[in-house]
């Protein structure tokens, strides 16, 4: 909290600072249990009629009554990574979106609108990276429209927690009604680490999604769409661990490397055989032939509630780097 020369707390912000990440300090309900004081660090996103809006890194908003401050300063972005490769998220989210195409997409100014029969929101969701050339409302109802048109709903999807996303858009979507549905996060890491993890053998990579692979994938009855979806990026492999008597795989999952990056995704391990070690064994077959390819940094994205792929991805050196959040218009 800032202090003044003289030991005193101060308010150190104003209105003037909406767009900034700060600390504040405020005073709590005297009637209810617990600490005096609560601390919340995050973006100011707006400071309207004595109410301070502030999106913390999670994509959580906090309301916090002006009359409450009773301390609050400027602080610094998220400090610099001291390990694994460190990114803007602009880049990230360029490599993301090139690793899970549409089958369809528009320009709106800085926006692409993206649609895929519905086969997943990342797919069938509107992401701003930029200015849509249009005001804010009015480039809402294009992209309202243009999904209309689709029969899909519109989703707009967003980004908090790093130097350059969108606390800011996300308070704005939330003013004006829309909601939001699915929280995860991108979390990255050192490439070579997770390939000398394990040896990889009996891992089987494909250039497609055999109908092995899609035995075990989440997402059971795969369309043609889907299928573009799967195969989509610049440089696509598909792991697959056999299973018993011609079965199901054991494990699968999914790579993507585009330039320094390797993306992975539907690392999946039959229930009756988790915590054997294939889905590090998937990893490391994926992690090496994405080294092959020049690769050097992973990622990977992560439900918030999943709590045992964030501790296998923790264990193998991810850290996360900003949570993503779909909005859907009401």
């Amino acid at each position: 909290m800032e202090i003044s020369a003289t030991g005193r707390l101060e308010v150190r912000i104003t209105a003037a600072d909406v767009g900034k990440r700060v600390s504040v300090r405020r005073l709590n309900d005297p009637e209810a249990p617990g600490e005096k004081f609560t601390d919340t660090v995050g973006v100011l996103a707006s400071w309207d009629e004595g109410v301070l809006l502030i999106t913390r890194k999670s994509g959580e908003t906090v309301h916090i009554p002006e009359a409450s401050l009773v301390a609050g300063k400027v602080v610094p972005a998220t400090p610099a990574r001291r390990r694994g490769p460190s990114a803007s998220y602009e880049e990230l989210a360029h490599v993301a979106t090139r690793a899970w195409r549409p089958v369809e997409s528009e320009r709106l100014g800085e926006w692409e609108l993206r649609a895929a029969s519905g086969f997943t929101r990342r797919a069938n969701s509107a992401l701003p990276l930029g200015d849509p050339g249009l005001p804010l409302p009015a480039a809402l109802d294009a992209v309202r429209r243009w999904y209309g048109d689709r029969g899909l709903p519109a989703y707009v999807q967003t980004a908090t927690g790093a130097e350059g996303t969108q606390e800011l858009l996300c308070a704005e979507l939330e003013r004006l009604g829309w909601v939001r549905e699915v929280s995860a996060e991108m979390w990255i890491g050192a490439l070579a680490p997770i390939a000398d993890r394990d040896e990889g053998a009996g891992v089987v990579l494909s250039r497609e999604a055999d109908e092995a692979w899609l035995g075990r994938y989440q997402r059971k009855g795969v369309s043609e769409v889907a299928l573009k979806v799967l195969a989509s990026g610049p440089s696509v492999w598909f792991a697959t661990v056999p299973g018993a008597a011609g079965g199901a795989p054991a494990a699968i999952g999914r790579c993507v490397v585009d330039g320094r990056w390797a993306g992975f995704a539907a690392v999946e391990v039959d229930p009756a055989l988790r915590r054997q070690g294939l889905a590090t064994r998937v990893m490391a077959a994926l992690a090496r032939r994405a080294l092959d390819e020049g690769a050097s940094a992973a990622w990977l994205q992560v439900e918030t509630e999943n709590a045992g792929a964030r501790g296998l991805y923790a264990g193998m050196g991810f850290t996360a780097h900003h949570a993503y959040h779909h909005y859907r218009s009401a």
